[in-house]
C-alpha cells in the first residue's frame, strides 16, 4: 500500500480512536451539557471526512471502500460550513453509531 493512501488512514484512524476516547464512558446527557467534549468530538469529525475526501479524490478505490465515505464528507462538510446548526444531538448518534463500524473497517484496511 502506498504511503500516502496509509497516511490517510492513519489520520483517519487517529481521528476516530480521539472520538472513542472523548466520549467513552460518556452519556449523550453528559455529551449535550459538555462544550468543550463537543468541540473536540466535532474537530476530530473535521479531521476525519476531510482525509476521507483526500483519499476519494487521490485514490478512489481505497476511499470508497469506506462504509458512507459520502456521509462522512458531508458530515465533515455541515460541520464547517453549517456551523450554526449543528445538531449535538445528531454528532452524538455519529459517535455511537458510525465511529466503531469506521474504527472495524479501518482495521481491515491497514496492515499492522
Amino acid at each position: 500500500m502506498q504511503p500516502e493512501v496509509l497516511k490517510y488512514l492513519y489520520d483517519i484512524k487517529e481521528a476516530a480512536l480521539k472520538i472513542r476516547r472523548f466520549t467513552e464512558g460518556k452519556s449523550e446527557g453528559e455529551y449535550l451539557t459538555d462544550e468543550l467534549l463537543q468541540s473536540a468530538t466535532e474537530r476530530q469529525f473535521e479531521i476525519v471526512g476531510e482525509a476521507v475526501n483526500k483519499l476519494c479524490k487521490e485514490f478512489p478505490a481505497v476511499g470508497q471502500s469506506i462504509p458512507d465515505y459520502r456521509k462522512m464528507i458531508a458530515f465533515r462538510n455541515m460541520l464547517i460550513h453549517g456551523y450554526a446548526v449543528v445538531d449535538p444531538v445528531i454528532v452524538w448518534g455519529v459517535v455511537e453509531n458510525n465511529v466503531p463500524v469506521l474504527l472495524e473497517c479501518l482495521e481491515e484496511l491497514m496492515p499492522d
